[in-house]
């Protein structure tokens, strides 16, 4: 019976339940026992799939950051106004974190005390310092309203979204929620921050 659970574990299952782990205990929190108990296999087989928690842990980050950096390589992140492409940005960012919940939820909870944490916290400035630079741009375009500091509408936009995987959690059956809270969202930000007569 063992083996043959042993056997039918795949590298993704063991990803998701060190994820939910990692996310409830902490990963510093974490120990290969803990990870052993709650995957239902020996260490021994984990460590057949990986060389211990911290590739898992990086793993399930890359998988968050390359949801996000994949964003920004969409056409609607690359052609149109500034305002229209940080729109979309911001969208498709709700819909990624609603799509890979518990990936994206480590991501914004790693503490850079590994050389794994530090490498992800750097990717992830990174991303936010492009997504704030398409809001520098909107604002250059005067699109955006001159009264709203930048610098503090770009805390306020990463704070909301961010916020998400403390307090989002999925309804099973309601296939457009997502589109739902991602437009949400854009609304919400968008309407107060835009220009009131934008330039065409």
């Amino acid at each position: 019976m063992t083996t043959a659970r042993r056997d039918t574990y795949t590298p993704e299952t063991l990803l998701s339940v060190a994820v939910q782990v990692f996310i409830e205990r902490g990963y510093d929190g974490t120990s290969m026992e803990h990870l052993s108990r709650a995957a239902g296999i020996s260490k021994s087989s984990i460590y057949h799939h990986v060389a211990g928690k911290e590739e898992l842990l990086r793993r399930a980050v890359s998988r968050a950051l390359e949801g996000l950096f994949g964003i920004l390589e969409e056409p609607g992140a690359i052609a149109g106004r500034a305002i229209e492409r940080v729109e979309y940005v911001t969208r498709r960012t709700v819909e990624v974190l609603i799509d890979e919940l518990p990936y994206v939820t480590l991501l914004l909870r790693v503490r850079g005390n590994t050389a794994t944490e530090r490498w992800a916290l750097e990717r992830r400035r990174e991303f936010d310092h492009r997504v704030a630079d398409l809001l520098k741009s909107a604002a250059a375009d005067g699109d955006l309203r001159a009264d709203v500091d930048i610098r503090l509408a770009t805390r306020l936009l990463f704070g909301m979204v961010n916020s998400m995987v403390e307090w989002y959690r999925p309804h099973t059956g309601s296939g457009g929620e997502r589109d739902q809270v991602a437009e949400a969202v854009v609304r919400i930000t968008f309407d107060g921050l835009r220009a009131t007569a934008p330039k065409t």
